[in-house]
C-alpha cells in the first residue's frame, strides 16, 4: 500500500525533506502543509497554516495520514507534535515542553549550567536597565539575545558598548522580536570556529548525522546582520573524528538525558551549533528541527532511506540503526539566493529566471517561491539553495557557483564566500 505522509513548512528545508522522503520505496503519497512552488512537483500542496494546528489535525484524520514531519520550530513549540499523538497519529518532531530546548534560550542556558553542559557565560535580564548596568560594568564583546523565537534573527554580536545597549533597546524597548524579548540573556563572544552537529534521537538513543557548517551573517566575510542562514556546507572539516566523539560525549548525550531527567524526553532532530574554542566544543544554542540551510547541504549525502529513519525515532527504536547510517563521500554546498533587502525588508513577486538551463545534477531547493500565471516567482526572503555534490569541498564550491550564475531574479544577492572557511584544509 504505502505510507501517506505530510510534511509541513513552505521553506527550503522542507523542499528538500520532501526531496528526499520522495526517494523512498515506502512512499505512497506526499502531501505538504502549505510548501512552495518547488514542493509542487513532488507533493501535493494543502492551504493550511503551520500554526493552524486543528487544520492539520483535521486534515490527517480525513486522509488517513501514517506520518507528520514538522519542519519549522513554530508549531513544535505550539504542541503540533502532542496534538497529533493524542489522536493516534505519528509524528515526526519534539513534544511542546521538548521544544521549548529551542522556544526559551534562558530555558536551554539552565538546563546546560544545571548539567554540566559547556556553554558561554550568561545572565538573565527581564529589564532593559539592569541589562544596560551589567554592561556598563563588564567587558565586551557581548552576544545579546532576545529569549524566545525571532526566526534566527534573535541573536545580535556587540563589539562596542554603544552596540549592546542598542541591541538591548532593539530586542527589550522596541520590541522587534515581539514578545520574545520580554526576557534577554547577555554572554560571553566565544571565539573559534562554527559547526552544526545534527542529531536524531529518539528519547533513549543519539546518532549525530553528518556535520556541516551554517553561514549566518548576510554579507561576504561574516559581515552584515545575522540572517536565518545563506548558505552551508557538509562535511565541516573543522568536525574531526576525535571532536565528534568528544561532542557526543560532552553535549549530545548528556543533553538528551537532561531532558530526560526534567520529564521531556526529547524524540526528533537535536540541532547542536557549536563553537569550537581553544578550550574545546561550546553550545552556541540548541534547536529542535532539522536547521535551514544545513539539511539542504546534509541530507543530499544520505543514503539511507530517510523515511526509515524517521520511524525509528517515532517508535523509540533508532538503536537499530547505530552505526548502519551511510554517508556519501561526496561534499555537497548549498548556496542561498535571497531577495534584495534581506534579512529586513524585501520586495515580492520577481520572477525567476533560467532554472531549466542548470545541469541535471544541480538541485535547487527553493523556499520564498509560488506559481503567477504560469511563471515561479519570489514570495520569501530566502528564495532559493542552489546545491551541488562534488569531489570535495573546492569543486562542490566552484560548480555551485558556476551554476548560479545562469539564475536571475531582481535583486537577487547571495553570498560568494559559503565554505571558504573549508578551504584551508585542502591546502
Amino acid at each position: 500500500m504505502g505510507l501517506k505522509i505530510l510534511v509541513v513548512g513552505s521553506g527550503g528545508r522542507e523542499h528538500t525533506l520532501v526531496w528526499k522522503i520522495a526517494q523512498s520505496k515506502k512512499v505512497r503519497k506526499i502531501y505538504c502543509a502549505p510548501g512552495n512552488a518547488g514542493i509542487a512537483s513532488l507533493a501535493e500542496l494543502v492551504p493550511l497554516k503551520v500554526e493552524d494546528l486543528d487544520g492539520i489535525v483535521n486534515f490527517c484524520r480525513e486522509k488517513a495520514i501514517d506520518l507528520v514531519v514538522v519542519g519549522p520550530e513554530l508549531p513544535l513549540t505550539l504542541g503540533l507534535v502532542d496534538a497529533l499523538q493524542k489522536v493516534g497519529i505519528k509524528a515526526f518532531g519534539p513534544s511542546q515542553q521538548a521544544a521549548e530546548l529551542e522556544g526559551s534560550k534562558v530555558f536551554a542556558k539552565n538546563l546546560m549550567h544545571n548539567y554540566g553542559i559547556p556553554t558561554a557565560e550568561y545572565h538573565i535580564f527581564t529589564e532593559a536597565a539592569m541589562a544596560k548596568t551589567y554592561l556598563r560594568q563588564s567587558q565586551g564583546p557581548w552576544v545579546v539575545k532576545a529569549d524566545g523565537l525571532a526566526a534566527g534573527k534573535g541573536v545580535l554580536i556587540c563589539t562596542s558598548l554603544e552596540e549592546a545597549e542598542k541591541a538591548v533597546e532593539t530586542i527589550m524597548i522596541a520590541q522587534v522580536f515581539g514578545q520574545a524579548g520580554k526576557r534577554i540573556i547577555i554572554e560571553e563572544y566565544l571565539e573559534g570556529e562554527e559547526v552544526t552537529i545534527l542529531a536524531l534521537c529518539d528519547g533513549e538513543t543519539v546518532i549525530p548525522l553528518a556535520s556541516s557548517q551554517d553561514h549566518k551573517r548576510v554579507f561576504d566575510d561574516d559581515q552584515g546582520p545575522n540572517t536565518g542562514g545563506m548558505g552551508a556546507y557538509s562535511p565541516a572539516p573543522v568536525a574531526t573524528e576525535e571532536l565528534k566523539n568528544e561532542v557526543f560525549a560532552k553535549i549530545l548525550q548528556p543533553t538528551i538525558r537532561a531532558m530526560q531527567a526534567e520529564g521531556r524526553s526529547f524524540k526528533g532532530v537535536l540541532y547542536a551549533g557549536l563553537m569550537i574554542t581553544a578550550q574545546g566544543p561550546r553550545v552556541l544554542e540548541y534547536n529542535v528541527r532539522f536547521g535551514d540551510p544545513e539539511t539542504q547541504a546534509v541530507l543530499p549525502r544520505l543514503k539511507n532511506d530517510l523515511v526509515d529513519l524517521l520511524l525509528a525515532v517515532c517508535d523509540g527504536s533508532l538503536a537499530v540503526w547505530e552505526n548502519k547510517i551511510k554517508w556519501s563521500n561526496k561534499a555537497c554546498v548549498a548556496v542561498v539566493m535571497a531577495s534584495a533587502g534581506y534579512p529586513g525588508d524585501y520586495e515580492r513577486g520577481h520572477v525567476i529566471e533560467g532554472l531549466e538551463k542548470l545541469d541535471k545534477e544541480t538541485i535547487v531547493f527553493q523556499a520564498g517561491t509560488t506559481v503567477q500565471n504560469g511563471k515561479i516567482v519570489t514570495t520569501g526572503g530566502r528564495v532559493l539553495a542552489v546545491t551541488v555534490l562534488g569531489d570535495d569541498l573546492p569543486q562542490a564550491a566552484a560548480s555551485v557557483y558556476q551554476e548560479i550564475k545562469k539564475l536571475k531574479f531582481k535583486g537577487a544577492h547571495y553570498r560568494k564566500d559559503i565554505a571558504q572557511r573549508a578551504f584551508r584544509h585542502f591546502k
